[in-house]
C-alpha cells in the first residue's frame, strides 16, 4: 500500500541492530510469501478467494485490536470508510485474489518477478491520472526495459508461443501487479485521516469482506472445508502472522526511523529471495533467462522509480 512517509521525528535514534532486524523481517517475510502462497494454491488446493478473504479479515481485526491495545484510536467515519472502499477493492479484491489465482500454475519465483513490475504500472497509469506526473526519457526507458524483462522472464515457459488456454495464469499475476498499482495511486489521492496501521487494518477488513463475498458467490465454502488439513492451516498461519502482520509492522516501524528510499529497497530484494526460496524448494526452475529477466526488470523498476515516484512515497506488494 502506498503511504506518504515524512520521516517523523523520534526521541531516540534506533539501534543499528533494531534497524537491521526490521529490514531482515521485511525481506524474509515478504520474500517468502510467494512460495507459501504457491504451496497453498498448488499443493493444498485451497480456494483462492476464501483463502485470501478469511486471512485478510483476521489480519485486519488483529491489527486494529493491537492498535486499540496501544491506546491508538481506531474510530473511522463514514466518509473515510467510503474513501477506503476503492483502495481496498484494488489492493485486495483484485490484487490479492489475482495473485492467488495466478499462483495455481505460475511458479513462485516467476510470480515474484512479475509482481515486481508494480512500479512500472504506477508510472504508466500515473500519467493518465488527473494532474499526474509525466515520465521523462529516463522513465520511458525504464518502462521499455522493465516490460522487456517480463518477456525475457516468461520465455522459458512460452517457448511455443503464448496460448490463452493454458498460459492465462501469467496474465492473472500481471493483473495483480496492475491492480496494486491502481490501488497505490488511489491511496495517494484519497488520503484519510488515519494512522498507517489503522488504515491498513480497515483496508484488510474491507478487502477480506469483498473476497469472502466473492468466494461465497463462487461456491468455494465446500472446497475450503474439504481441503482443510495440517498443510493448509500451516500455510494460512504463516501468511497471516509473517506476511500480513510481522512484515507490515516492521515496514511501518522503519518508515518512522529511516528514509523511505531505504525502506523501498525491499522492492529489489524480495524478488531475489523469492527466486532463491523457490529454487531451494525445487519449485522454481532457475534458468539463464530467468536470471537475466529479473535483472532487466529490476533495472527498469529502478529507472522508473528514480524518475517518477517521489522518494517519500513507496508501494507495498500483494501479500
Amino acid at each position: 500500500m502506498t503511504e506518504a512517509a515524512n520521516d517523523p521525528p523520534h526521541l531516540e535514534p534506533p539501534s543499528p541492530l533494531g534497524v537491521a532486524t526490521a529490514f531482515l523481517l521485511i525481506y524474509l517475510s515478504w520474500g517468502t510469501t510467494y512460495y507459501v502462497t504457491g504451496y497453498a494454491m498448488q499443493n493444498a488446493k485451497m480456494p483462492p478467494a476464501l483463502f485470501g478473504g478469511t486471512r485478510l479479515l483476521l489480519a485486519g481485526a488483529i491489527l486494529l485490536l493491537c492498535q486499540a491495545c496501544r491506546g491508538q484510536s481506531v474510530r473511522i467515519g463514514a466518509e473515510e470508510c467510503l474513501r477506503l472502499v476503492p483502495i481496498a477493492a484494488f489492493y485486495f479484491l483484485l490484487g490479492n485474489w489475482l495473485i492467488n489465482l495466478g499462483q495455481r500454475e505460475v511458479a513462485s519465483g516467476v510470480a515474484a518477478i512479475l509482481i515486481a513490475t508494480t512500479p512500472l504500472w504506477i508510472g504508466l497509469f500515473g500519467m493518465a491520472w488527473p494532474g499526474g506526473e509525466r515520465l521523462s526519457l529516463r522513465g520511458w526507458l525504464g518502462l521499455v526495459v522493465g516490460f522487456a524483462g517480463i518477456v525475457v522472464t516468461m520465455m522459458p515457459q512460452l517457448q511455443g508461443g503464448f496460448d490463452f488456454v493454458k498460459d492465462y495464469h501469467f496474465l492473472f499475476v500481471l493483473g495483480s501487479a496492475a491492480s496494486w498499482a491502481i490501488g497505490s495511486l488511489l491511496s495517494r489521492h484519497l488520503a484519510v485521516q488515519l494512522s498507517h496501521l489503522t488504515s491498513a487494518g480497515y483496508q484488510m477488513i474491507l478487502g477480506g469482506i469483498f473476497q469472502t463475498a466473492l468466494g461465497t458467490a463462487l461456491g468455494e465454502w465446500p472446497i475450503l472445508i474439504a481441503k482443510i488439513d495440517d498443510r493448509s492451516i500451516m500455510a494460512f498461519a504463516y501468511l497471516l502472522v509473517v506476511g500480513s502482520l510481522t512484515g507490515f509492522v516492521a515496514f511501518n516501524w522503519l518508515l518512522g526511523h529511516v528514509s523511505a528510499a531505504k525502506v523501498g529497497t525491499y522492492a529489489y530484494v524480495n524478488p531475489i529471495i523469492a527466486v532463491f526460496i523457490g529454487w531451494v524448494m525445487n519449485e522454481t526452475h532457475v534458468s539463464v533467462a530467468l536470471l537475466i529477466g529479473i535483472a532487466i526488470v529490476l533495472i527498469g523498476v529502478y529507472l522508473v522509480r528514480s524518475d517518477h515516484v517521489p522518494s517519500q512515497e513507496i508501494e507495498l506488494e500483494p501479500d
